[in-house]
């Protein structure tokens, strides 16, 4: 089943059919065992006439937090080399794809992140900027794992190679994240098997494309969870990315109006065009 939200109005779309939620988001979706919950709300549902699901969405966040775990695909760890080799960074992302504690950072709060149809930013003090497209988990406030949906990570790849410690400039910003278009409840984990896959277009032109897989990554998601809330607690749950196995090549930049679409089997396709902060 499948959760969009917009100007504060909740949908649930479960075979075929559409309901009208009337919850606060927090409420509704911090919880264990969030599918049961709402298999078994169905019937108190008002069912509407199906949403037209081309239109834009809020992203699928309430006051949660959304964070980041980098380097958790190979071709993340050589891209990540390869962009910081000149200064002198390249071993620390070696290190961290074969450490046994991952790289986890903050990403973005709710007023910072996209949604569906909505617009992201690549920065004016960057020369080189790239989507990382990622399968992002909704993880309740006791740590379980309740949902997934479609992430933009967007980076400024010139900022982060210039010196790791830049991450934060390179990857916290205005409009840096997005999300959507729903949030996936699931009644048993998401496959290893589910396909990720990125497109860009430039004047309708598609000027890159490629797919991977949740197989891919190095990390399971139960260690990932595990690291989040070793020291840290989150009261409405939280968001989190769980890193990318696609990386546009070195000789490519996102440009204005450049629009960027990211498709994970089971969920649908994320969206969003590219400006800069006016």
């Amino acid at each position: 089943m499948k959760l969009y939200t917009k100007d504060k109005t909740i949908w649930l779309e479960f075979n075929d059919k559409y309901f009208f939620v009337e919850m606060d988001w927090d409420v509704l979706v911090n919880r264990i065992g969030l599918y049961n919950f709402l298999v078994e709300l169905i019937p108190t549902f008002v069912e509407v006439s199906p949403i037209d699901l081309n239109t834009s969405f809020n992203p699928p966040i309430g006051s949660q937090e959304l964070w980041a775990a980098g380097v958790t695909y190979l071709r993340s760890k050589v891209a990540r080399e390869k962009e910081s080799e000149n200064e002198g960074g390249a071993s620390f992302y070696d290190k961290v794809y074969v450490a046994d504690r991952p790289e986890i950072f903050f990403k973005a709060l709710a007023y910072r992140i996209a949604g569906h149809q909505d617009y992201v930013h690549i920065r004016k003090d960057s020369t080189w900027d790239v989507p990382e497209p990622e399968l992002t988990l909704f993880i309740s406030s006791e740590g379980t794992i309740e949902g997934y949906t479609i992430g933009n990570d967007m980076s400024s790849r010139s900022i982060e190679g210039q010196n790791p410690l830049y991450l934060a400039q390179a990857k916290v910003y205005d409009r840096s994240a997005s999300l959507g278009p729903c949030l996936s409840v699931m009644p048993s984990p998401i496959s290893s098997d589910t396909s990720i896959k990125l497109s860009i277009y430039r004047n309708e032109e598609k000027v890159f494309e490629d797919i991977t897989s949740v197989s891919q990554i190095k990390r399971t998601f139960d260690d990932l969870v595990k690291y989040l809330f070793l020291e840290t607690t989150f009261e409405k749950g939280v968001m989190l990315m769980t890193g990318t196995g696609i990386i546009p090549p070195d000789d490519f930049t996102l440009q204005i109006n450049d629009r960027v679409e990211i498709s994970i089997d089971g969920i649908g396709t994320l969206t969003n065009t590219v400006k800069t902060r006016e």
